[in-house]
């Protein structure tokens, strides 16, 4: 059995609104709310939701780019929150990110043997000659040749730029990385070519991968277990066949009917949920659940008692009143643990 790599335990990240002569906090983007989860050894976890309920957010909180405002973050048994400056800069060889943009989140004015050089010399692992074959090896990793190395990034594609990203956060053999939106700037063909690098990087280097993204169809494909969030708060986890098969949450159930499939016959089969209202403000979210001001299937205590995520059968979590009526029989009701 795997071992946890990275435990979030009642993650909370608030951003202050501030208004008047004085400048005084007058209220909170309430990001992230009260999130726990863990990501094993090796594993892909993938985070889902529409835009804006904080999937981002919560992994830039996970590795300090932003500071949480309350929670833990444990890392091989370390509480990262805790830690100063100068261990947490030791920590990042081992936790990396892909951003979301290949474009915005490279350097114009480096080549690509500076940016994947880089982390090298920031981290004191190389220089010079030395330093220029490591980072060869690294863009044959991802399919580029050594002569890359001279060129800036807007002399490249969409994918290749991607590649670029995924070659520097492979540069210090990290254990853990995080990929935020990884390939939702790209054409769905490079899409492919980008998900199977990341899985061929994953057996071969033995990485634990935190995936964001909004499509289910590329989480599906990549990940080990599936997280859904809505508005700052987690909502739903399970192994990634059996959320998508068997969903037990009506916002992942009504996210799954989204997907697109090829046969429009069969999606006139299944069915189309289309929910109702806006997605609610996080600096003001609804009391009690917070999805029941969208929810087809809501009842009085929706809107006073928020529900706790519970295990519904192994591994296989939910946070909804009413799961068992509307899904079927649960083989466990008992409360998550952590």
């Amino acid at each position: 059995m795997a071992e946890k790599l990275l435990e979030v335990k009642n993650l909370v990240k608030h951003f202050p609104l501030r208004g008047g002569v004085f400048s005084k906090v007058h209220s909170y983007v309430r990001a992230v709310d009260d999130i726990s989860f863990h990501i094993d050894e090796g594993e892909t976890l993938g985070i889902v939701g529409e835009s804006g309920c904080g999937k981002s957010t919560a992994g830039r909180a996970i590795l300090r780019l932003i500071e949480p405002t309350s929670g833990e973050v444990i890392y091989k048994g370390t509480n990262i929150l805790e830690i100063d400056r100068e261990e947490m800069r030791k920590l990042r060889r081992e936790m990396q990110i892909i951003f979301q943009d290949p474009y915005a989140s490279l350097n114009p004015r480096m080549t690509v043997g500076s940016i994947v050089g880089e982390p090298l010399t920031i981290h004191r692992i190389s220089k010079g000659k030395e330093r220029e074959d490591q980072v060869v090896k690294i863009l044959e990793c991802v399919g580029l040749r050594a002569e890359h190395m001279r060129r800036y990034p807007h002399e490249f594609s969409g994918g290749q730029r991607q590649r670029i990203g995924i070659a520097r956060a492979l540069a210090l053999n990290p254990n853990l990385i995080i990929a935020d939106e990884p390939v939702s700037a790209l054409d769905v063909s490079i899409q492919a070519q980008v998900i199977n690098l990341l899985q061929d990087l994953q057996k071969e280097f033995g990485i634990a991968y935190m995936v964001i993204s909004h499509d289910l169809s590329v989480i599906q494909h990549i990940c080990d277990r599936i997280a859904v969030m809505y508005l700052g708060e987690l909502v739903e986890i399970a192994d990634a066949d059996e959320l998508i098969m068997s969903p037990r949450h009506p916002y992942t159930e009504a996210l799954l009917s989204a997907v697109p499939v090829p046969d429009p016959v069969a999606t006139k089969k299944k069915g189309r949920i289309i929910l109702r209202g806006d997605v609610p403000s996080p600096v003001n979210p609804p009391s009690g659940c917070r999805f029941h001001t969208r929810c087809p299937y809501k009842e009085d205590i929706c809107s006073t008692d928020p529900p706790s995520l519970k295990v519904i059968s192994s591994g296989h979590l939910t946070a909804c009143h009413f799961a068992d009526k509307i899904f079927g029989a649960s083989k466990s009701g008992a409360p998550a643990a952590g």
